[in-house]
Protein backbone atom coordinates (compact mmCIF):
# COMPACT_ATOMS: atom_id res chain seq x y z
CA UNK A 1 0.00 0.00 0.00
CA UNK A 2 1.07 3.45 -0.86
CA UNK A 3 1.95 5.49 1.97
CA UNK A 4 0.40 9.26 1.36
CA UNK A 5 1.80 12.85 1.44
CA UNK A 6 0.06 15.12 3.91
CA UNK A 7 -2.20 17.98 2.45
CA UNK A 8 -0.09 20.89 3.45
CA UNK A 9 2.83 19.36 1.22
CA UNK A 10 0.55 18.93 -1.63
CA UNK A 11 -1.43 22.28 -1.50
CA UNK A 12 2.64 24.22 -0.66
CA UNK A 13 3.67 22.18 -3.97
CA UNK A 14 0.58 23.22 -5.97
CA UNK A 15 1.44 27.10 -4.81
CA UNK A 16 4.89 26.46 -6.12
CA UNK A 17 4.16 25.08 -9.20
CA UNK A 18 1.30 27.97 -10.13
CA UNK A 19 2.81 30.89 -8.65
CA UNK A 20 6.21 30.61 -9.71
CA UNK A 21 6.07 31.33 -13.27
CA UNK A 22 4.21 34.52 -12.21
CA UNK A 23 6.66 36.06 -9.94
CA UNK A 24 9.70 35.18 -12.46
CA UNK A 25 7.85 37.33 -14.74
CA UNK A 26 6.50 39.93 -12.88
CA UNK A 27 10.44 40.21 -11.11
CA UNK A 28 11.68 40.25 -14.87
CA UNK A 29 10.21 42.95 -15.76
CA UNK A 30 10.42 45.24 -12.82
CA UNK A 31 13.66 44.80 -11.34
CA UNK A 32 15.30 46.29 -14.31
CA UNK A 33 13.29 49.21 -14.39
CA UNK A 34 13.84 49.50 -10.49
CA UNK A 35 17.78 48.83 -11.08
CA UNK A 36 17.67 52.01 -14.22
CA UNK A 37 15.44 54.45 -12.03
CA UNK A 38 18.13 54.37 -9.28
CA UNK A 39 21.11 54.63 -11.44
CA UNK A 40 19.12 57.58 -13.47
CA UNK A 41 20.46 60.63 -10.88
CA UNK A 42 18.09 64.07 -11.12
CA UNK A 43 20.18 66.68 -11.56
CA UNK A 44 18.97 68.87 -8.21
CA UNK A 45 18.12 72.51 -8.37
CA UNK A 46 15.95 74.43 -10.84
CA UNK A 47 15.00 72.94 -14.29
CA UNK A 48 17.14 74.35 -16.99
CA UNK A 49 16.06 77.32 -19.13
CA UNK A 50 15.46 77.49 -22.72
CA UNK A 51 17.87 79.49 -24.05
CA UNK A 52 17.06 82.86 -24.69
CA UNK A 53 16.70 82.83 -28.12
CA UNK A 54 13.71 80.68 -28.00
CA UNK A 55 12.58 82.85 -25.19
CA UNK A 56 12.51 86.35 -27.56
CA UNK A 57 10.81 83.92 -30.48
CA UNK A 58 8.22 82.77 -28.44
CA UNK A 59 7.60 86.18 -27.23
CA UNK A 60 7.58 88.39 -30.48
CA UNK A 61 5.15 85.25 -32.07
CA UNK A 62 2.57 85.22 -29.05
CA UNK A 63 3.14 89.34 -29.59
CA UNK A 64 2.50 89.12 -33.70
CA UNK A 65 -0.55 87.20 -32.51
CA UNK A 66 -2.10 89.63 -29.85
CA UNK A 67 -1.32 92.62 -32.04
CA UNK A 68 -3.52 90.98 -35.06
CA UNK A 69 -6.66 90.48 -33.21
CA UNK A 70 -7.69 87.53 -34.91
CA UNK A 71 -8.46 85.66 -32.03
CA UNK A 72 -11.57 83.92 -32.20
CA UNK A 73 -13.40 83.83 -28.76
CA UNK A 74 -12.67 85.76 -25.38
CA UNK A 75 -11.24 82.72 -24.22
CA UNK A 76 -8.18 82.39 -26.86
CA UNK A 77 -7.37 86.00 -26.21
CA UNK A 78 -7.38 86.03 -22.34
CA UNK A 79 -5.00 82.82 -22.82
CA UNK A 80 -2.95 84.72 -25.53
CA UNK A 81 -2.81 87.33 -22.68
CA UNK A 82 -1.57 84.80 -20.10
CA UNK A 83 0.96 83.02 -22.42
CA UNK A 84 2.34 86.65 -23.63
CA UNK A 85 2.98 87.21 -19.80
CA UNK A 86 4.65 84.53 -18.96
CA UNK A 87 6.81 84.31 -21.58
CA UNK A 88 7.49 88.29 -20.60
CA UNK A 89 8.09 87.20 -17.67
CA UNK A 90 10.97 84.60 -18.21
CA UNK A 91 12.86 86.85 -20.56
CA UNK A 92 12.65 89.68 -18.44
CA UNK A 93 14.34 87.04 -15.44
CA UNK A 94 16.80 85.73 -18.14
CA UNK A 95 18.19 89.19 -19.34
CA UNK A 96 17.91 90.38 -15.89
CA UNK A 97 15.36 92.93 -15.88
CA UNK A 98 13.02 93.77 -12.97
CA UNK A 99 9.89 91.64 -12.68
CA UNK A 100 8.44 92.80 -9.48
CA UNK A 101 5.99 95.29 -10.93
CA UNK A 102 4.29 92.56 -13.33
CA UNK A 103 4.39 89.99 -11.44
CA UNK A 104 2.56 91.49 -8.53
CA UNK A 105 0.15 93.32 -10.49
CA UNK A 106 -3.36 91.18 -10.61
CA UNK A 107 -3.79 89.47 -14.00
CA UNK A 108 -6.58 91.79 -15.82
CA UNK A 109 -6.83 95.85 -15.83
CA UNK A 110 -5.20 98.81 -16.61
CA UNK A 111 -2.58 98.14 -14.17
CA UNK A 112 -1.47 94.71 -15.81
CA UNK A 113 -1.44 96.41 -18.86
CA UNK A 114 1.18 99.61 -17.44
CA UNK A 115 3.06 96.92 -16.30
CA UNK A 116 2.98 95.11 -19.04
CA UNK A 117 4.42 98.32 -21.14
CA UNK A 118 7.15 99.31 -18.73
CA UNK A 119 8.44 95.79 -18.56
CA UNK A 120 8.50 96.04 -22.71
CA UNK A 121 10.36 99.09 -22.51
CA UNK A 122 12.93 97.84 -19.97
CA UNK A 123 13.37 95.06 -22.88
CA UNK A 124 13.56 97.25 -25.33
CA UNK A 125 16.09 99.13 -23.75
CA UNK A 126 18.24 96.41 -23.09
CA UNK A 127 18.33 95.36 -26.73
CA UNK A 128 15.81 92.60 -27.14
CA UNK A 129 13.24 93.96 -30.12
CA UNK A 130 10.14 93.18 -29.65
CA UNK A 131 8.82 94.65 -33.06
CA UNK A 132 12.10 93.93 -35.67
CA UNK A 133 11.95 95.28 -38.51
CA UNK A 134 10.19 92.49 -41.30
CA UNK A 135 8.64 90.98 -38.52
CA UNK A 136 11.17 89.38 -37.23
CA UNK A 137 11.92 87.07 -40.04
CA UNK A 138 15.20 87.02 -41.86
CA UNK A 139 15.69 88.66 -45.22
CA UNK A 140 15.69 85.79 -48.20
Amino acid sequence: MAETSPLWVGLTFYALVTLAPTLIFWAALKVPAAVAARRRRRPVGPPPRPPIEDLVADLRRLRRNLCSGASGSRVRRVALQSAYDDVLLEVCEAVGVDTARLAATPEQGSERAFARLVAEADLESSGIELDPAGGGRAAA
